[in-house]
């Protein structure tokens, strides 16, 4: 089973607007929000799944990296900020 894209999670194109994209996620998440569902673990892993998808998209930059190189391209974004390659290793 093929991975579904962001834009195919949360139902919207890839050229869509800010606004429509707002839409689709609010849409989605009151669909799929565990207080609505409760005990039910299939909405909740969705409603994980929307959540992520509409924060990587509505986040421009993170959004455009997104769009280059996927998921991938995202998932190594927060280590060099902490530090990084030999970050405890200046004085050295």
């Amino acid at each position: 089973m093929t991975e579904m894209s962001y834009y195919e999670v949360l139902e919207v194109s890839k050229d869509c607007s800010g606004a429509e994209l707002k839409k689709a996620y609010r849409k989605l998440a009151m669909k799929y929000h565990p207080d609505r569902n409760p005990e039910d673990t299939e909405a909740e892993e969705k409603f994980k799944i929307v959540n992520e998808a509409y924060q990587v998209l509505s986040d421009d930059e993170k959004r455009s990296i997104y769009d280059r190189y996927g998921k991938a391209g995202l998932e190594g974004q927060g280590g060099m900020g902490h530090g990084g390659f030999g970050a405890g290793n200046m004085d050295d």
